[in-house]
């Protein structure tokens, strides 16, 4: 079938684009490489290096008539988000709204649509957190993915196009941005192979759940054909410590510079992890990597 991935130039996307080449599919990526790289986009995709408000963005509907839209595209700093609420809204609201508008009115089949259970659920009230939790975000960012979601069932209802939501965990793999502001694996293993000195937040016995990107990418493909008007939660189902990430990627790398603790970060939410059994019995998923394993994988990656 033919598949739009926007933001398939980024992190994740470039996974997704990889998974569904490989499973036989024709794929092209919307990504304006605000952060996203064009060495991440496969040779055998298409790339339009459109943003989701462009007028050009019509056009590619027309020209490839996907079967199926995968929304990665995102503003997705929680930091950017908090600092300018109207970008952050912008782009992860309206761009999403423009983009169902499209698929609509250009006979898309199915929306699969990247949440976020890290930011939407706030401040867990029970852990593991299943879907059924209420929604209370501590941050615009998870306000406007939040929002994105409404978009997408609104479409369900009026228009009857299909959709899956996936409210991921912490992703983390090969390809993401070890300089950027979030993604701990990535930001140590970077400073780690420099040989510099990494900054742990607070204690570090936070725990957060961490999935591995090869994960997420093998259940964007089963919704490609199950799941429909599916919201469920990605993720491992259990918490990691911070203080556990620098001691399994210490010893795959031969680190031995000791961390310097700092204040806890602003609002950030203590302990997450995922009740991922929605999933597992809508689509046949379950995470495949383990943490140690996925770990090592990214480090080979960036060695």
């Amino acid at each position: 079938m033919r598949i739009l991935v926007t933001g398939g130039a980024g992190f994740i996307g470039s996974h997704l684009a990889e998974a569904y080449l490989a499973a036989g599919h024709d794929v092209a990526v919307v990504d304006n490489l605000a952060t996203g790289r064009r060495s991440n986009v496969p040779r055998e995709a298409k790339l339009y290096e459109v943003d989701l408000h462009a007028r050009e963005l019509e056009r590619i509907f027309k020209e490839f008539a996907p079967e199926v839209v995968n929304h990665h595209a995102a503003q997705a700093s929680v930091k950017v988000g908090n600092a300018d609420p109207v970008h952050d809204l912008e782009v992860n609201g309206g761009g999403t709204a423009r983009l169902i508008q499209l698929a609509v009115a250009n006979g898309v089949r199915k929306v699969i649509y990247a949440s976020s259970g890290g930011t939407v659920y706030g401040e867990p009230e029970s852990l593991p957190v299943t879907e059924e939790h209420a929604i209370a975000p501590r941050s615009n960012y998870g306000t406007s993915k939040y929002v994105g979601e409404l978009y997408v069932q609104l479409a369900a209802r009026t228009a009857g196009i299909e959709y899956t939501v996936f409210r991921y965990g912490n992703a983390y793999g090969p390809r993401q941005d070890p300089h950027g502001e979030a993604g701990v694996i990535a930001i140590f293993t970077g400073l780690m192979l420099n040989g510099d000195q990494c900054t742990i937040d607070g204690d570090g016995e936070q725990k957060k759940d961490y999935i591995y990107v090869g994960d997420i990418a093998s259940a964007n493909v089963a919704a490609l054909t199950a799941g429909n008007g599916l919201v469920a939660n990605i993720g491992t189902g259990d918490g990691i410590t911070v203080n556990h990430i620098y001691r399994t990627l210490s010893e795959a790398i031969g680190n031995t510079v000791e961390p310097r603790f700092g204040p806890p970060r602003p609002g950030d939410v203590r302990n997450f992890w995922l009740d991922c059994s929605r999933a597992k019995a809508a689509l046949g998923w379950a995470p495949a990597v383990t943490f140690e394993d996925g770990v090592a994988r990214t480090v080979a990656s960036y060695r």
